[in-house]
């Protein structure tokens, strides 16, 4: 789908033709701010029960971001498990839905890059 109907702002793609599971991804630093002109790589990792469960994202490019771990894991709501947030900091409709797709996911990192969540740091 993401072929016949690219995206701007990334481009994604298997990493081995043979594993279905395992993506990579290529962001492009949206305009306007401090990652502008930037050109970062992450990968997505699918669970067998995908879609029912969220992939994990983990930039390999380095980067430093506040929703973005030093291990480059990405932390944002619609990455996290389904259902309800233990701390009551999130509402189930902001954690992984099973109608997210590789194209929702990207969108908010990108968005997550422009407008970074200070009340959820990942790396203090």
């Amino acid at each position: 789908e993401l072929n016949k109907n690219p995206v701007e702002g990334f481009s994604a793609g298997l990493i081995d033709d043979n594993d279905l599971y395992r993506w990579e991804v290529l962001i492009i630093g949206p305009p306007d701010t401090l990652y502008e002109g930037g050109v970062f790589k992450a990968h997505l990792t699918f669970p067998k029960d995908y879609p029912l469960r969220p992939p994990k994202m983990k930039f390999i490019t380095e980067i430093w971001h506040p929703n973005v771990d030093k291990n480059g894991d990405v932390c944002i709501s619609i990455l996290h498990e389904p259902g309800e947030d233990k701390y009551g900091y999130e509402k189930p409709e902001e954690r992984w839905l099973p109608i997210h797709t590789v194209e929702t996911i990207m969108i908010s990192v990108i968005s997550m890059l422009a407008d970074p969540n200070g009340d959820s740091p990942a790396n203090v």
